[in-house]
């Protein structure tokens, strides 16, 4: 494994000539006197989705939140985008748990940001996301009303009312179950093309279905391991011949990251 990664650009369909890319430089970070990142770096390919894979504790969530400014960083930590300019405002953010507050509305929920910024609801948008999601006949339903599967296409909906370049994703689809998983799989990865997106996931086969570039983390400090970019346009079919190599090198490579007894204790 290496310490600077990068992602190169194989150009999937829908990626722009102004994607928005990022670059993580000497990244560090200490947690319980223990050095969680000494020194990471890594490029994030714009438009296009990159996957993080890993044990548990490795540290894929908390760079996650460093890189949405959610975390705390060490001040030689440099996470800046592809243009040079900081990743204030140009960040969404989309959780394992949906977060929609209850007392709310479907399309009060999908509008929480523009609410809170103080901004006007665009309701022509919000009805347009809707019925990408396959709600639009919900708009005045609350959470407690839904199945877990359309609190999560809520939520998507909601990341994609912000109208970011970047999207940073947390395990969105774990808490559903597989047919609903695949289902959301397939909406995101039609809804998001041609944003970068960056996704922490502990499902292998969900990474080669919607990455068009698959890191392994693992170490402590952890580290990004070498780029796998499977092949193919996503969401790709979970049954292809041509995946069952990558499956297989991908376990093998978690296998062993998790037989590490320096892994583990992140938050």
């Amino acid at each position: 494994m290496r310490d600077d990664c990068v992602a190169q650009n194989n150009s999937p369909p829908g990626q722009g000539p102004a994607a928005l890319g990022l670059r993580i430089a000497n990244a560090r970070l200490v947690y319980d006197d223990t050095p969680l990142f000494d020194n990471l770096s890594a490029t994030i390919t714009g438009g296009q989705w990159t996957c993080i894979l890993g044990p548990s504790g490795v540290g894929k969530s908390t760079l996650l939140r460093m890189i949405a400014g959610l975390g705390p960083t060490d001040p030689a930590t440099d996470i800046t985008a592809s243009d040079g300019s900081p990743l204030a405002q140009r960040t969404a953010w989309m959780a394992q748990q949906d977060l929609l507050l209850p007392w709310l509305s479907v399309a009060q929920n999908v509008a929480l940001g523009q609410k809170l910024r103080g901004d006007p609801a665009d309701r022509e948008q919000i009805a347009t996301l809707l019925a990408d999601v396959g709600l639009d006949s919900r708009p005045d339903a609350l959470p407690a009303a839904l199945s877990g599967g359309q609190r999560q296409r809520v939520a998507l909906a909601r990341t994609l009312m912000e109208d970011r370049p970047v999207v940073l994703m947390d395990e969105p689809f774990s808490a559903v179950d597989a047919i609903t998983r695949a289902r959301l799989q397939e909406l995101a990865a039609r809804l998001l093309r041609g944003r970068t997106v960056l996704q922490v996931t502990h499902d292998p086969l969900e990474a080669l279905r919607l990455g068009h570039n698959i890191h392994v983390m693992a170490g402590r400090p952890a580290k990004l391991g070498v780029v796998i970019q499977p092949p193919g346009d996503t969401p790709r079919d979970p049954t292809d011949p041509a995946l069952r190599d990558l499956h297989l090198a991908l376990l093998a490579q978690l296998s062993s990251a998790a037989d590490d007894p320096s892994n583990g204790g992140a938050p």
